[in-house]
């Protein structure tokens, strides 16, 4: 029971870490565009060179 007293405060710095991680990154906009990162994988923007 005494180790309880260690891992409560230590799993909730880890979930607070966790949850301030989460809204960064929805901050920063890293869920704005879903689709249109699969759609550039997808994409053939390869340019073929001039001929001489």
């Amino acid at each position: 029971m005494n180790m309880l007293i260690y891992l409560i405060p230590i799993a909730l710095v880890m979930g607070g870490v966790g949850l301030t991680a989460f809204l960064w990154s929805l901050k920063s906009g890293q869920y704005d565009d879903l689709q249109g990162a699969a759609w550039r994988v997808l994409a053939d923007d390869e340019i073929d060179p001039p001929l001489h």
